[in-house]
């Protein structure tokens, strides 16, 4: 770790100034809503509860979307959400029955059945499957920004569906709410408040916020999960779900960033059936990783979004701005010229610094 970080780390930002920062968020949040994320024009897709897991991959795939509401057109009702995770899980159990995975269960399953077919599966799995059993985690559109935030970090959930039920029959799906608009709402609302809020212009890394590989001062600081790209693919998938984190930073053997596997990297193995064709074990992250990126070409997708970093002496106020950009959930911060890794931080890091939350 460079001297540099560890001196910076011991100018802690005072408690008061941090306490004062916080007091602006919570009052920002608390009187803007929901409806202010919902965009002049765009479309919100949604999944039959009924349709064919296959299906259902394939659709995320192609539209370039990594999670969609689900709703049961018997009960009309929206009774969950497909998320990146749901695929891994899937994808884990059939990789056990075989040398490859089974399509032809993947297209005979739907979704609401493997909902159900979760409690077979690991500790792990029965967890999640506990969690999406409760009720649907959305939020109304006049519901307030710092509700719609508190939801996505006490659910652990990436998005929260904005829906319109009153005074109509059928909810009405308006959107899916994400920490980066809520983001990009402060960050517009701070852009010029530098002078009245100094801790903005804090390095990030003396702000208690992401998880580092050290931070001085601190005992009880969270393992920072890192694969080399050699390892397998199963491996990657394997720690996502038991660090329960959605993104890993994949290394060289001298630590520097070469680039990230993420949850919803996994929806690109359903290129030409690319899941059939393939065992978890055999597969490297490298190739994983090849594969995504043709996806990504194809689709005409950002390719650098899924690794962006920062500096350790980067200030808050140019983190949080970076967070703001669409498809951007976290910076892996590097030490500069090497591209060494020495943290994380997430937007879920940076709101749970706002609410003061553990």
């Amino acid at each position: 770790m460079p001297d540099v970080l560890l001196q910076e780390t011991t100018l802690r930002v005072p408690e008061a100034d941090i306490g004062r920062f916080r007091d602006h968020i919570f009052e920002l949040l608390s009187t803007r809503t929901a409806y202010e994320l919902l965009p002049d024009s765009g479309k919100v897709i949604a999944l039959d509860s009924n349709l064919p897991v296959k299906q259902a991959f394939h659709i995320l795939y192609e539209q370039g979307i990594p999670v969609a509401p689900l709703l049961d057109t018997y009960k009309g009702e929206f009774v969950g959400v497909l998320s990146p995770l749901d695929f891994i899980l899937i994808l884990k159990a059939l990789s056990n029955h075989g040398s490859n995975l089974a399509e032809e269960e993947l297209e005979s399953h739907t979704i609401s059945a493997w909902k159900e077919a979760k409690q077979h599966l690991s500790r792990q799995i029965v967890m999640h499957q506990r969690q999406s059993q409760r009720q649907l985690i959305h939020a109304e559109p006049y519901d307030s920004l710092k509700d719609v935030a508190l939801k996505i970090l006490q659910n652990q959930v990436a998005t929260v569906p904005i829906i319109s039920s009153r005074g109509e029959s059928f909810p009405h799906l308006l959107y899916l709410a994400s920490l980066s608009e809520i983001m990009k709402c402060i960050c517009r609302h701070f852009r010029h408040s530098s002078v009245s809020l100094p801790i903005l212009q804090q390095a990030i890394c003396t702000i208690p916020v992401g998880t580092w590989i050290q931070r001085i001062g601190e005992s009880n600081g969270k393992h920072l999960a890192m694969l080399r790209p050699n390892e397998s693919l199963s491996s990657a998938l394997a720690l996502l779900v038991q660090a329960q984190v959605s993104s890993i930073p994949i290394i060289d053997d001298h630590d520097c960033l070469l680039d990230a596997y993420s949850r919803s990297d996994i929806t690109s193995l359903a290129k030409d059936n690319a899941y059939a064709r393939i065992h978890l074990d055999d597969m490297r992250i490298y190739q994983a990783l090849q594969l995504r990126q043709e996806s990504n070409s194809h689709y005409g997708f950002y390719k650098g979004q899924r690794c962006q970093m920062c500096l350790h002496s980067d200030s808050l106020q140019k983190v949080m701005e970076q967070l703001a950009n669409p498809g951007v959930r976290r910076l892996f911060v590097v030490e500069a010229g090497s591209n060494r890794v020495e943290g994380i931080i997430s937007l879920s890091d940076v709101f749970r610094f706002f609410f003061s939350l553990a």
